[in-house]
C-alpha cells in the first residue's frame, strides 16, 4: 500500500469494502430471524469483533484515538448509527426500491456537500459518472417503484444523507482515525434495536449464516468504508457502492436460482462500465 497513490489506495478500499458487502442480499435471505434482530446482531457483532481486534492492535490508545477524534468522531458516531437505523425502518415503511433509490442519490449528495464544506468540486466526467450510475439505479428499480410512505420514502433520503455526511466528515478528517468512532455507532445500532428486539435466540442454520454475515458483510466492509474518504473524494467511495446494485443480485442468482431481471443486467452493465471508465480515467491521473 506503500507505494500507492492516495487515489489508488482509496479506490482499491472502496472496490475491497464493497466487494465484502455484495453477497449480503443472499445471505439476509437465507437468514430466517426477524428484522430487529437482523439489525441487533449487525450491530454488535461487528461492535464486539472489530472493538476486541483494535483493543489488541492498540491496547489502550483505542480511547486515545476515539477520544482525540474530537466533533468529527462525534458527528460520525451520529450519522453512522442513523444511517444503518433509518435504512432498515425506511425498507420497512416503504416499498424497498424506493429505499434502494434514495440510497443512490448517496455519492450526489456527497458531491454537494464536499464542494461546499470542503471546496472540493467534482470535475465535469465526475458529475457525469454520477448522473449516469444513478440513472441506470432508477431504470432497474422503476417498475418496482410505487408511491410509498412519505415517511419510509423519507428515512430513505436520510439513509443517503447519513452516508454523504459520513464520508465527508472522512475527508474533512484525513489525519483522524475515525474507525473507534464507527465501533461505537455500531453499538449504539445494537442498543437501540434492543427496545424492538422479540427474541435473541439463533437456530439451525442461522448460528452460521448471521455471525458470517456480520463480520464478512459489516464489520470488515464498515472498517473500509471509514478509511477510504482519507484519500479519496466522498461521491467517489459513494459512487463504488452503487455495484451491489447488480453483483448482489447474481449471488442471489447463483445460490437460490433467482433470476434477475433484464432491467437489473442492462442497468447493471451502465453502472459498471461508468464506474470502470471513471475510475481508470482518474488511475490514469494519479
Amino acid at each position: 500500500m506503500k507505494n500507492l497513490s492516495d487515489q489508488q489506495k482509496g479506490s482499491l478500499l472502496a472496490f475491497i469494502a464493497v466487494m465484502f458487502i455484495t453477497p449480503d442480499s443472499l445471505l439476509i435471505r437465507l437468514s430466517n430471524v426477524d428484522t430487529w434482530s437482523l439489525v441487533f446482531y449487525r450491530g454488535a457483532i461487528p461492535f464486539f469483533s472489530v472493538f476486541i481486534v483494535m483493543l489488541l492492535i492498540y491496547k489502550l490508545n483505542f480511547f486515545k484515538i476515539l477520544f482525540s477524534s474530537g466533533y468529527h468522531g462525534l458527528i460520525y458516531i451520529i450519522t453512522f448509527s442513523i444511517t444503518n437505523i433509518t435504512f432498515v425502518v425506511s425498507i420497512q415503511n416503504t416499498n424497498v426500491a424506493n429505499t434502494l433509490v434514495m440510497v443512490a442519490l448517496a455519492p450526489m449528495l456527497s458531491a454537494i456537500l464536499g464542494a461546499i464544506f470542503l471546496k472540493e468540486i467534482p470535475g465535469k466526467k465526475t458529475w457525469i459518472a454520477i448522473g449516469v450510475t444513478f440513472i441506470a439505479a432508477v431504470y432497474i428499480f422503476y417498475d418496482s417503484l410505487q408511491i410509498g410512505n412519505i415517511y419510509g420514502d423519507l428515512l430513505g433520503f436520510v439513509a443517503a444523507l447519513g452516508l454523504a455526511i459520513g464520508a465527508v466528515t472522512i475527508r474533512s478528517a484525513k489525519k483522524k482515525n475515525l474507525v473507534p468512532a464507527a465501533v461505537v455507532g455500531k453499538m449504539l445500532v445494537a442498543i437501540f434495536a434492543m427496545f424492538f428486539i422479540e427474541t435473541y435466540v439463533l437456530l439451525e442454520s442461522d448460528l452460521i449464516i448471521v455471525p458470517l454475515m456480520c463480520i464478512i458483510c459489516v464489520a470488515i466492509p464498515f472498517v473500509l468504508v471509514t478509511i477510504a474518504p482519507r484519500f479519496i473524494p466522498a461521491e467517489e467511495v459513494n459512487l463504488f457502492f452503487l455495484l451491489e446494485t447488480i453483483i448482489g443480485p447474481f449471488w442471489v442468482w447463483m445460490v437460490i436460482k433467482e433470476q434477475p431481471s433484464v432491467e437489473t443486467i442492462q442497468g447493471g452493465v451502465v453502472i459498471i462500465l461508468t464506474l470502470a471508465i471513471h475510475s481508470f480515467i482518474k488511475l490514469k491521473k494519479s
